[in-house]
């Protein structure tokens, strides 16, 4: 038997399972673990492992099997797993080594903080084909017969940021598959839509690479609020209002995003 926890951050739940060696469960095993009819259910599985790097290592796979670079709102869930109750960390901040490199976390009055990195802009990194090493800011896509403007940006994994004047009118079950798979994203791509609210106040939907509509996705409401800072509707400070929840995203002078949310446990168990 293998003991596991349930945490969620904003509502993108995931199943952490503490591991000191690098194996983990087959892409079908994963497909199942997080069917939510058929298995536990979440929106992805995250491995504690240890790390030569840093003061322990993150894995996450998406409900499909695949493993993306990084997640935030499951870094958050996995850094709170560790920093709280009998785990073997006690200090406050935490170092932890992830596909986008190792970044450090810290926790205040049940609030976890993640220093998310810097984000990445040439379209070539992100990537997005056409643009060479430009930056993609409002530039137009044409999806399913519409046309749209985006602005990319990478935080290790590559989104897509569309701002919108309805968010409710958009069909994300219906567009976000074709977003994520459009040829001119060969990595494919996480999508999130978004309506200016308020003064730096922020309204986001997101379909995740890999996992589909999702309640949050952290590196995505990273992205969005870099996103409405190019594009001149928000200022470096801004709340990211989600499905599942609120972010506090602050993109400081030195380039650093700083993502400020919750995580809670939901449930033990074993499978």
């Amino acid at each position: 038997m293998q003991k596991f926890e349930k945490w969620q951050g904003c509502g993108n739940d995931f199943i952490i399972i503490d591991r000191a060696g690098d194996e983990v469960e087959s892409p079908e095993e994963i497909q199942r673990l997080c069917d939510r009819h058929f298995g536990i259910g979440a929106d992805g599985v995250i491995y504690v492992q240890s790390s030569k790097k840093a003061a322990t290592r993150m894995r996450i796979f998406n409900a499909d099997g695949s493993e993306p670079e990084m997640c935030g709102n499951g870094i958050r869930c996995f850094a709170r797993y560790l920093l709280s109750g009998d785990k073997f960390f006690s200090d406050d901040d935490l170092t932890v080594e992830t596909g986008a490199g190792v970044l450090t976390v810290s926790m205040k009055y049940d609030l976890i903080t993640v220093d998310m990195g810097e984000p990445i802009f040439n379209a070539d990194k992100i990537p997005v084909d056409g643009f060479g090493s430009q930056k993609v800011i409002g530039e137009p896509i044409e999806v399913d017969g519409v046309k749209y403007k985006m602005t990319c940006v990478s935080m290790g994994n590559p989104h897509c940021v569309i701002f919108v004047d309805d968010i409710k009118a958009i069909d994300l079950e219906h567009i976000g598959r074709k977003f994520e798979t459009h040829k001119i994203f060969p990595r494919k791509t996480n999508t999130e839509f978004a309506q200016v609210i308020g003064e730096n106040k922020l309204r986001m939907r997101v379909w995740e690479r890999g996992s589909g509509i999702t309640l949050a996705c952290g590196t995505g409401t990273c992205a969005t609020a870099v996103a409405a800072n190019l594009n001149g509707l928000a200022g470096r400070k801004s709340t990211v209002v989600l499905d599942g929840g609120e972010l506090q995203i602050d993109w400081r002078e030195n380039n650093h995003i700083f993502m400020t949310g919750p995580a809670e446990r939901v449930f033990v168990g074993e499978f």
